[in-house]
């Protein structure tokens, strides 16, 4: 049989007969062909996948983000790339060069530094790109988001509420701009109660982690009694539920020796064993419609450039409520 036949096969099977089509699949089969269908998409110009380039896989927020992103991608027959940069804006920049050589159909990532010169690069080669998990005004570029300096307001005011007046911070580094904005968010709630400065303790945590948070704990039942804060807002909730846990093991109870609120209400957060009290993000809604979004800019001639922000939940448990 002809190299034609057997690409009419593959490519438009409507013009050959069923008993050619089935000769030809019939030795494929025999052969153990494979079809190479990333050589073909990228002779057509462009490939039906869209990629995430991940800030931490290890995080489960983040694995939430990607299921709302492959929902969508499912609806427009799209296949779904996951890269994980690990914090690191070298492996950001190195997989946006792969990625573009693959002629992806649109990049969807949550950066290390949102303002980095090598995001308005990718746009500017053509290749649709949108942010994710920050706001990004000053670039071309679509962004989804939550209000994070609004979050941080509403777990320290729920802390207020409950009568805390010395309250940790506990998170880092803030180099990571959601936990900057989440930072901001708690300062400005805790001026607006006119409560003293110092009482507001902030401690910075190396990375975003569960063993991160034990530490925290550890170094907050170091502190002198007198000065030692009644609750913590932690940045997320792996830092949340690491000082969850290092506080029970210490014999300390939750929330009365100390309350807990975390951050993405994450499905850990509520299956803890003290319930915990999160802000919780839409974190597949924020998947989803940013990839609606990337979809619509390679797609749509008359795209224009948007920034999503959603709005944060508090979502009170047991942490704080006893």
């Amino acid at each position: 049989m002809s190299l034609g036949t057997v690409s009419n096969v593959l490519n438009r099977p409507d013009r050959v007969s069923d008993r050619t089509r089935s000769k030809v699949e019939r030795a494929m089969t025999e052969l153990g062909f494979v079809r190479n269908e990333s050589a073909r998409q990228l002779r057509a110009g462009q490939s039906r996948v869209l990629a995430y380039v991940v800030l931490d896989a290890s995080n489960p927020f983040f694995t939430d983000v990607a299921q709302g992103i492959e929902l969508a991608a499912d609806l427009s027959e799209l296949s779904l790339f996951i890269c994980n940069s690990n914090n690191s804006s070298t492996r950001e920049e190195a997989y946006l060069d792969l990625l573009q050589q693959q002629r992806v159909q649109g990049i969807l990532i949550t950066p290390v530094d949102p303002g980095a010169d090598f995001l308005n690069e990718v746009a500017r080669r053509g290749t649709p790109l949108v942010i994710v998990d920050r706001v990004q005004k000053d670039l071309a570029l679509c962004s989804v988001a939550v209000d994070d300096v609004l979050g941080g307001r509403v777990a320290v005011e729920h802390l207020i509420d409950r009568g805390h007046s010395r309250v940790a911070f506990v998170g880092g580094p803030l180099s990571i701009g959601q936990v900057e904005d989440r930072w901001r968010g708690a300062q400005q709630a805790w001026a607006e109660a006119g409560l003293p400065q110092d009482a507001l303790v902030q401690l910075t945590t190396s990375a975003l982690t569960v063993a991160e948070g034990r530490g925290a704990g550890e170094r907050l039942a170091g502190m002198p009694a007198r000065r030692r804060p009644t609750a913590a807002f932690c940045a997320n909730d792996l830092v949340a539920l690491g000082l969850l846990q290092q506080t029970i093991a210490s014999g300390r109870r939750v929330p009365d020796d100390l309350a807990i609120v975390g951050y993405d209400d994450i499905e850990f957060a509520s299956a803890a064993a003290v319930p915990l009290t999160s802000v919780r993000q839409p974190r597949q809604e924020l998947g989803r419609t940013a990839a609606e979004l990337v979809v619509d800019e390679a797609t749509n001639p008359d795209h224009t450039h948007t920034q999503v922000t959603f709005t944060p939940e508090l979502v009170a448990r047991t942490s704080t409520l006893g």
